[in-house]
């Protein structure tokens, strides 16, 4: 497994090692030991998420406030544009964001830690996205970025508005939204 921080140190790539042949190919997804031995972290998973999503849908930019999540994410069929962005008021790149894209080619993960806003958009016909979570989801205590902030300003790469559920097209402005300490 390799591991590379991101412009924001705190997420990290990580890239397992793929066993292929011509009959297919063998991953590990997630091996708790090997994890810890190249990050240094420990998180324990509660939950386990499978979301199916059609070309231009962009999902987030969620967090949960009270009750912070940590995410393990990756996609196993398709390819997405994944935003994680960082609403620590004590980080030094509080406010900042990292883009990567994750498919079903490179198998990439994305470590995105608690006290992050995080959302994707599908770039493929569809896309299965796959994420462990370090915390229940938790209804009451979800937020929402909205996802065009210009305070942000993410470079999504859009042609035409994406489609977006009701509840993140009602997102709160980054200035306005409640971050953690």
């Amino acid at each position: 497994m390799r591991v590379t921080p991101t412009a924001i140190p705190d997420v990290l790539i990580i890239e397992p090692k793929v066993h292929g042949d011509a009959r297919g190919f063998f991953y590990e997804s997630y091996n708790q030991k090997d994890f810890t031995a190249v990050t240094g972290l420990m998180p324990q998973f509660v939950q386990d998420n499978h979301s199916r999503s059609a070309k231009h849908i962009l999902r987030g930019l969620h967090y949960q406030l009270t009750k912070p999540q940590g995410k393990l994410v990756r996609v196993v069929r398709g390819a997405v544009l994944d935003v994680a962005v960082d609403i620590r008021k004590s980080s030094p790149h509080f406010g900042k964001h990292v883009s990567v894209e994750l498919s079903e080619d490179n198998q990439r993960q994305l470590w995105v830690p608690p006290g992050f806003a995080h959302g994707f958009l599908t770039l493929s016909d569809s896309a299965d996205f796959l994420y462990k979570t370090t915390e229940y989801y938790a209804p009451e205590d979800e937020h929402c970025l909205l996802w065009n902030d210009a305070t942000l300003a993410i470079q999504w790469p859009l042609q035409d508005t994406p489609l977006v559920s009701a509840r993140d097209s009602n997102g709160v402005s980054f200035a306005s939204a409640p971050s953690f300490k």
